[in-house]
């Protein structure tokens, strides 16, 4: 038996694979005060005390690192470096903004501290750090009373033996220490830096909830990466900035799995949960980054390329100082949640929903509504734009279809693919109640719902395979292959000897200041390079010199995926509501999704556990063999 866990900022999603194939899922409320205590609840709920693999997808690094909840952490790095951190690329993102916000640092100035030692760019040591100053170092870091410590020092990517000189004498430092060639062995200090301090800031918390869930449990831990596949516990205690987009990368593969299982290869993931909508391209392989950057600070590890906007069912609606109507960044949250839960008394996409119709219970009936207090709380919009209840719901849901059709175009138009070649997939437990109004902005013609459409993201942990990332920074270095030989042998670790190897390499024109990974091939290596800067920006030049940055390699173990079957439809049946659209209330048709036999128009809605579809005029609908709603527009090309 395998378990898929998906903690959510609203509901906690499990889906269950048992021995004999068979899919099925339920959702608990989150505790965001104890997440522990609910994971480990639906764990033996699923397990019906039989033994199972659990793959979970943690939210622990991902709070901590956007509230700033993370352990009180010391920055430690070479003498003369100590602001690094600080001072950055020296970016501005805001270039005609007179008053930008100041970047919120993770670790402040006076815990930032330099260590007399020098490593030069080719691995030669010119310093070692002295006893002396290691043991002041070391007093310095029990007076200030920190949790956890992150070194990074001067082109230790090349030759770490200072660091491990520091982590050595650290080692009987009550505190969470970690260095960079552990974490980010690649050039380019700042974001090597930043990448480390962000895994020692949020490390002792993640460390202590694995622990918690472990001690708790008595089945096979597992979590998801950001990389799109999962890691043992112990690694993820260890590497925690490998799990800062853990939830919304089990969607990406969730999206790329049931999308091949019902024939589409090219799809735009919509996953739009309590709090955040993910998006995320694939064309037929999920895009994957190593420069990403969250909440302003860059993580250099491998990471699924998803873009992310505070726009969910708990985002709350609001009139700003200049009178204009927002939704989110802002949430409801699990606690107090939408208004229409019963103790919210604040305005969300969900309160939105229920007020037009379109809601009027949660999980399958099993969690009732509280419709009198949602329209109660969209009311207060209502006055505040001398609107009617139904005209300022619709204006929230139009803010929030807005402020996600962005998110979708950063994906797509602003990286040159034409939305309109692509189906739109929408899961999470809103997203297909956005979807079709969304895929007619941006011209999209087949809009996806999948099975589990608002447990995706945990169906998605059991379709990931495990994986780890090596990199090795070979700037410099004249033998290649050999180094990619140390990393292989890094790789087949005993618990992933049966791991496939792929390797690549970041390579660069000589001179250039950014690298494009490319699929290692050898000799053939640099074709490869020259077709894909060809494809990226317009150009080759291939009898300019190369360098080749920094090399990669990923072990992968297979796992035996699921095969999703449809539910056996029942007799066709349907029943109708009033459902505010396009302007008045109209009388549609509402359908159960294992009641649909075949093809059927809209307007209607069609009820899932955990999800709801809004099927507008001019879009037709049915069930494929793979349980997916297909919706097509009867006018998109």
């Amino acid at each position: 038996m395998r378990i898929g866990v998906d903690a959510g900022g609203t509901f906690t999603d499990f889906v269950v694979v048992d021995d004999r194939g068979r899919v099925s899922s339920f959702k608990l409320r989150s505790n965001p005060g104890s997440p522990a205590k609910v994971i480990l609840e639906g764990i033996e709920r699923a397990s019906q005390r039989r033994r199972a693999d659990v793959v979970h997808g943690s939210t622990v690094a991902t709070n901590a690192l956007l509230e700033r909840k993370g352990a009180q952490t010391a920055f430690v790095t070479t003498a003369g470096f100590e602001d690094i951190l600080e001072i950055g690329r020296q970016n501005r993102t805001e270039l005609y903004n007179l008053t930008p916000t100041p970047r919120r640092l993770l670790v402040p100035r006076n815990l930032c501290f330099g260590v007399r030692e020098r490593a030069l760019f080719d691995g030669s040591i010119e310093q070692i750090p002295s006893a002396a100053g290691l043991e002041r170092l070391l007093r310095v870091l029990r007076k200030a009373r920190i949790e956890s410590v992150a070194i990074c020092f001067l082109h230790s990517y090349a030759n770490a033996s200072n660091e491990k000189r520091v982590l050595n004498t650290l080692s009987g430092l009550r505190a969470y220490v970690c260095a960079s060639h552990e974490i980010s062995p690649e050039f380019r200090e700042y974001e090597r830096g930043s990448t480390t301090a962000v895994n020692a800031y949020v490390g002792p918390l993640m460390d202590a909830y694995l622990g918690e869930l472990e001690r708790g449990s008595r089945h096979r831990i597992q979590v998801m990466q950001s990389n799109g596949g999962f890691l043992s516990a112990r690694d993820a205690r260890r590497h925690a900035v490998r799990t800062v987009l853990s939830g919304p990368a089990g969607g990406v593969v969730g999206a790329l799995e049931t999308a091949r299982q019902s024939g589409f290869h090219r799809i735009l993931g919509f996953d739009m949960g309590g709090t955040s909508t993910d998006v995320s391209l694939v064309d037929r392989v999920a895009h994957q980054t190593t420069e990403a950057t969250v909440d302003g600070l860059p993580i250099r590890v491998p990471m699924l390329d998803i873009h992310t906007v505070g726009a969910g069912g708990g985002s709350l609606a609001r009139i700003d100082s200049g009178g204009l109507l927002r939704v989110g960044p802002e949430s409801a949250g699990a606690d107090p949640g939408p208004a229409c839960y019963g103790k919210g008394d604040k305005p969300t996409v969900t309160d939105a929903h229920v007020a037009l119709g379109r809601i009027d219970s949660l999980l399958g009936g099993a969690m009732r509504i509280d419709a009198e207090r949602a329209r109660t709380a969209v009311d207060s919009i209502a006055r505040a734009l001398k609107l009617t209840t139904e005209e300022a719901a619709a204006g929230i849901l139009r803010v929030a279809n807005a402020n996600m059709e962005r998110a979708i175009r950063v994906v797509s138009v602003e990286r040159g693919h034409d939305p309109r070649d692509f189906a739109l997939l929408a899961f999470g437990g809103c997203g297909g109640l956005h979807a079709c109004e969304i895929a007619e902005e941006l011209g999209i013609g087949t809009v996806i719902v999948p099975q589990l459409a608002g447990a995706l993201s945990a169906l998605g942990m059991l379709l990931a395979d495990g994986a780890r990332d090596y990199a090795a920074g070979v700037l410099g270095q004249t033998d290649v292959e050999r180094a990619f030989r140390k990393l292989e042998r890094k790789a087949r670790s005993p618990h992933i000897r049966s791991a496939q190897i792929k390797k690549s390499a970041d390579i660069r024109y000589s001179g250039q200041s950014y690298e494009i990974n490319v699929p290692w091939r050898g000799p053939k290596t640099s074709e490869a390079f020259h077709k894909a800067h060809e494809k990226l920006y317009g150009y080759s030049s291939p009898k300019a010199p190369f360098e080749i940055v920094t090399i990669r390699v990923r072990a992968v173990a297979k796992v035996k995926k699921p095969r999703l079957l449809r539910t056996p439809p029942t007799a066709e049946a349907r029943s109708k509501r009033n459902v505010w659209i396009s302007g008045a209330w109209r009388n549609i048709p509402v359908w159960q999704r294992t009641q649909i036999v075949k093809t059927q128009a809209g307007p209607a809605l069609v009820l899932d556990y955990g999800s709801t579809m809004m099927v507008p005029a001019g879009w037709r609908f049915t069930v494929d063999g793979a349980g997916s709603l297909i919706v097509r527009s009867k006018t998109a090309r």
